[in-house]
Order: C-alpha cells, then sequence, then structure tokens
C-alpha cells in the first residue's frame, strides 16, 4: 500500500505515536515508533542465569527476566546488551552471543527486539539502572529457570523467548 500521509500524533521521548494514511483505507493506521531492544541472558561461570526482579507498571506487578532495554541511537545492539547487562544486574561480559532477533508487536510497531547470550558473566559493581527503574539482580539454576517458565513465573513474552532460545543452545 502506497502511504499517502504520515504525521506526528504524540511523541513520549522513548516512543512517538504517528498516523499514517494509506492508499485504498478509509481510516488511517496508528503506529508506535520506537528504537529497538536488547534482553541479555547472562550465564555466570558457574553455569547459573543472572536474571533482573523489577517492577513493570504496565502490569502493576514484579517480574523476573533477562537485563534488557533501549539501543540508544548509534548504537549497535550488542553493545547495548551489555551495557544494559552492565546496569541493571552489575554483571559484564566479554562478548554477546547474538541468538536473533523478533519483532515484538508488527501490528503497530516497527521495532526489533535482539536477543544476546553473555557467557562466563561476572559481577563488576552494583547495578546502576536508570532512575524510573527498580531493579535488582536474581541468579537461578537451569532447573530453576526450566520450572519457572513451564509454570507461567515467567510470564513476560519477550523474556520467555529470550530465555528459550538461550536454553537451545546451552
Amino acid at each position: 500500500m502506497r502511504e499517502l500521509r504520515r504525521s506526528e500524533v504524540f511523541d513520549a521521548g522513548f516512543f512517538r505515536v504517528e498516523r499514517v494514511s494509506l492508499e485504498g483505507r478509509a481510516s488511517p493506521v496508528t503506529l508506535l515508533r520506537m528504537p529497538d531492544w536488547v534482553m541479555a541472558v547472562a550465564v555466570n561461570p558457574a553455569g547459573r542465569f543472572v536474571l533482573v526482579r523489577q517492577h513493570r507498571f504496565g502490569i502493576a506487578a514484579e517480574t523476573v527476566e533477562p537485563a534488557g532495554g533501549l539501543v540508544d541511537a548509534g548504537e549497535a545492539p550488542a553493545a547495548a546488551a551489555l551495557r544494559e547487562l552492565g546496569e541493571e544486574t552489575g554483571y559484564a561480559g566479554a562478548t554477546a552471543e547474538p541468538l536473533g532477533f523478533t519483532h515484538p508487536n508488527p501490528v503497530l510497531q516497527d521495532n526489533r527486539c535482539h536477543f544476546f547470550l553473555v557467557r562466563e558473566a561476572v559481577q563488576v559493581g552494583a547495578p546502576h539502572a536508570d532512575a524510573e527503574e527498580v531493579v535488582a539482580p536474581v541468579v537461578m539454576g537451569r532447573a530453576e529457570v526450566e520450572a519457572a517458565l513451564a509454570e507461567g513465573r515467567i510470564a513476560h513474552a519477550l523474556a520467555e523467548l529470550a530465555l528459550r532460545r538461550a536454553l537451545a543452545v546451552l
């Protein structure tokens, strides 16, 4: 479909709402424009997963998930994954191994969520997350992660996909 007109409705800083009029459609389409995201599934030298417990305002509850966040302008997704891991957990790793990406919600959004595995992650300091984040590192064994996934205790769709991709290669 050919785009006829595009207008910004709202800019929240880390995402924008746009209206797009398309040829052949009676009503415009509403889109959420945002940067790509990353999730870093970290595993320490003992083979335990380094995850994050954090409050998620959208569901007014805590979740357990891999460290993750926005890819900054001009930043490579792998670098963003390592940065987010450090910010949210205080852990670091030498490399971020790509586990692919997904389109979180292609009906409304144009971004991707990139998944990475960080092996041999070691604690190098304390978490120093963004001011609006309430985070705490959580270390879990493989069996604990698998049970949390099976029982629905890890119910964040992107977190589940990232962890399942990591489990498949570990």
